[in-house]
C-alpha cells in the first residue's frame, strides 16, 4: 500500500510539473514571438490577446484548462492567477479575466503587463473609468513601459479623452517609432479626430 501511494505522488508531481513547465514555456513564448497583440482590438472586429497569454486549442486538454484544475497553492499565486486571467480574457470571458486579474495584483503581482490587462479587460465590459484609473496606476510604476502608453491612449481614444489619447499615443510612439508598438500607436494617433 505504501508503494501505492508513493508512485500516485510521483505521478501527480509530474504532472504538476509538465503543467507547469508547459506554461512556462508558452508564456515565454507569448512574450518573445508577439508582442503587439493587445492592441489588436483598433481594428473593427479584432479582439486583443493578453501579454500573458497562452495559446489555446478549445480542446479539453488545453493547457489553460489543465492550469485551472491543479489543485493547491496555484490559486493565490500571482503569476498563475495573471495567467489564469490571460485564459478567460483570450476566451472572451472578459468579467472573469478582470476578477482574476485583480486578484494577481492583490496576491503580489508586480508585472506592469497584468495593469495594462486589467485595464483592458475593465474597458471591455464597460468600466471605463476604472480602466483609465488603473491604466494611470500602471503607467505611473513604469512610464518606461510602451505596451501600456498604447493601451492608455486606445482606451482615452474610445472615452473621447482625446487630449490624454494624443499625449499617451505620442509618448508610445516617442519610446521606439519602428516596433509593431510604436507604429499601432502612430496609426492610432493619425485616427484621431
Amino acid at each position: 500500500m505504501t508503494s501505492r501511494r508513493s508512485a500516485r505522488f510521483w505521478v501527480q508531481l509530474a504532472l504538476f510539473q509538465v503543467v507547469f513547465g508547459m506554461a512556462i514555456f508558452f508564456a515565454t513564448r507569448a512574450f518573445y514571438v508577439d508582442e503587439a497583440q493587445p492592441m489588436r482590438a483598433s481594428v473593427p472586429g479584432a479582439q486583443p490577446a493578453a501579454p500573458h497569454a497562452l495559446p489555446l486549442t478549445g480542446g479539453e486538454d488545453d493547457l489553460a484548462n489543465l492550469i485551472a484544475r491543479v489543485p493547491g497553492p496555484l490559486g493565490n499565486d500571482p503569476e498563475m492567477l495573471a495567467r489564469q486571467a490571460d485564459a478567460y480574457f483570450t476566451s472572451g470571458q472578459y468579467p472573469q479575466a478582470a476578477e482574476a486579474y485583480k486578484r494577481a495584483i492583490q496576491s503580489g503581482n508586480t508585472d506592469v503587463d497584468t495593469w495594462n490587462s486589467l485595464g483592458l479587460t475593465l474597458h471591455y465590459i464597460g468600466r471605463t473609468e476604472q480602466a483609465l484609473a488603473i491604466l494611470e496606476e500602471g503607467v505611473a510604476r513604469d512610464p518606461a513601459y510602451q505596451r501600456i502608453w498604447l493601451t492608455l491612449g486606445f482606451v482615452s481614444g474610445q472615452a473621447d479623452r482625446l487630449g490624454r489619447a494624443r499625449e499617451a499615443l505620442r509618448t508610445a510612439v516617442e519610446m521606439n517609432p519602428d516596433n509593431d508598438i510604436g507604429q499601432s500607436a502612430a496609426h492610432m494617433l493619425q485616427g484621431l479626430p
